[in-house]
């Protein structure tokens, strides 16, 4: 993933600032010109990127910091707020209520991915429990029609369309009628795009906005126009009252930070990415979170929300008290790598947890991962109850490692490995011991069930270091204690809205 190649570069600068002996002016500039050329890269606009090395130079007073202050720590902080600032335009977007009816309509020019992401924000919503329904009023394009109606058989979502019927009006007031009457509390409208901004176009969007009155109006935009995302987003606002946007195929494209961050400076609420083909493949965007995943930081609470949705309700007290017990078994280890695999792209999952940056699992090599937990798994498919359920590292003796390979067709060196992750990942469990895991819809309030130690020994000593050791922390976990969240509360937890 591109971007990822952008979260590593910052992250990159920000340590090689870390590992300086003294943090002096040089140290800081060589930093912010890395960081600079990094969103450069990335296609973020010249003037955000000057004005953002200047709000930083001047937060970042080298002479004015007393002695004592964590040099490093507010450089870091400094960064994150400045990019938090730079994608976030500072307003809400309308949030869909269950039970309530919703009409939301889709815009957007065509090639822009516009069905698709239609098909993945009905499925988003109906995996959390609402009842969504698609009406295609796209008459323009052949093919449109039919590709909505694989999308919503493949995920079993009603839609509602016609092959005979030209007027897309009359479309999609008969689809929004349908559906109100069947209860549904989310119908989604798909409307025509064209290859460039026309007055056919919006005059067409008006009539069918004027029509069915959406509560929503989202704008879906290719995130590979980079720049050109301020006008093109500028031009649908004016026309329709647009009140969010979806940015997609931000999967491989280097202007994907050019697009997010010219999107903002319209302020339209970006509320979704993109990220692949794959109905899965679709991500909630929220400031804090992703800058916070973008540098290698982790999302606690991304990470908690997936496994509260993946794991069965009845299921999720013995979980979250085998964590607290710190007790990892290979049984434990299986469970959880069939949660990584329901949970979706491994490398959206790996990005949440602190320490892992997205730069970690590059897009090409998320299948190979996946086919390794696949293997893993084969392997402890040949286990007795005995082997999975014990916590003696002793036990895996020779003849039973070799067993194990005879039965799951592989080689003794493969089950080693398997064994060897499977130490590697009880070391890391049984560091969070005694940690309480907050219950669905308390994530921000992780930071106040652990004291600072616990987090100590939770996150990976290099971005330990980075924060600024034990008062760093301690400093950083009482700002997540204010309602304000500031600074890098974002790493933890979204914060309270």
């Amino acid at each position: 993933m591109v971007l990822a190649q952008l979260g590593g570069s910052i992250a990159r600068a920000l340590q090689q600032m870390s590992n300086a002996t003294i943090i002096d002016e040089k140290v800081l500039s060589e930093c912010l010109n890395e960081i600079s050329r990094a969103l450069l890269q990335s296609d973020v606009q010249f003037k955000l990127v000057r004005d953002m090395q200047a709000n930083i130079k001047r937060i970042v007073n080298l002479d004015d910091l007393a002695a004592g202050h964590n040099k490093r720590r507010i450089i870091q902080q400094a960064v994150f707020n400045e990019l938090c600032k730079m994608l976030d335009p500072g307003k809400p977007s309308f949030i869909p209520k269950k039970g309530k009816t919703s009409v939301v309509m889709f815009v957007g020019l065509q090639g822009s991915g516009k069905t698709t992401t239609c098909t993945k924000y009905a499925y988003y919503y109906q995996k959390k429990g609402w009842k969504p329904a698609l009406v295609c009023a796209d008459t323009f394009r052949a093919g449109a029609f039919d590709q909505l109606k694989q999308n919503a058989t493949k995920t079993k979502i009603p839609y509602y369309g016609s092959y005979m019927e030209s007027d897309p009006v009359k479309i999609a007031v008969e689809g929004v009628e349908t559906f109100k009457k069947e209860n549904r509390d989310l119908i989604i409208v798909d409307t025509s795009g064209r290859h460039k901004q026309e007055a056919a176009l919006f005059e067409e969007m008006r009539q069918v906005s004027e029509a069915t009155k959406p509560d929503l109006i989202i704008f879906v935009m290719d995130s590979s126009i980079g720049q050109a995302a301020f006008d093109q987003a500028q031009a649908f606002k004016q026309s329709v009252a647009v009140g969010a946007v979806i940015v997609t195929k931000m999967d491989g494209h280097a202007k994907g930070g050019g697009a997010l961050s010219a999107v903002a400076a319209t302020k339209s609420p970006v509320i979704f990415i993109g990220t692949g083909e794959h109905m899965e493949e679709f991500e909630v965007f929220d400031v804090k979170p992703f800058v916070s995943r973008l540098l290698g930081m982790g999302d606690w609470s991304g990470f908690m929300d997936k496994i509260h949705e993946v794991v069965p309700t009845d299921q999720q007290p013995e979980l979250l008290q085998k964590l607290s017990e710190g007790s990892f078994t290979l049984r434990l280890m299986y469970e959880q790598f069939q949660n990584i695999l329901k949970m979706g792209p491994i490398g959206q999952v790996f990005s949440m947890l602190p320490g892992f940056s997205a730069e970690l699992m590059p897009k090409g090599h998320e299948k190979e991962s996946q086919a390794k937990i696949k293997r893993y798994m084969t392997m402890m498919d040949s286990m007795t109850n005995a082997e999975l359920d014990s916590t003696n590292p002793k036990l895996m003796n020779e003849s039973r490692i070799m067993r194990i390979a005879r039965g799951s067709g592989r080689s003794v060196r493969d089950v080693t490995e398997m064994l060897e992750e499977y130490k590697r990942l009880a070391k890391i469990w049984s560091k969070m011991k005694g940690l309480k895991i907050p219950k669905k819809g308390e994530m921000s309030a992780l930071s106040r069930n652990m004291n600072a130690q616990q987090m100590s020994k939770v996150l990976p000593p290099q971005m330990l270091k980075q924060i600024g050791g034990m008062g760093g922390l301690q400093s950083l976990m009482k700002q997540m204690g204010s309602k304000d969240m500031g600074g890098m509360g974002g790493m933890f937890g979204r914060g309270d809205k």
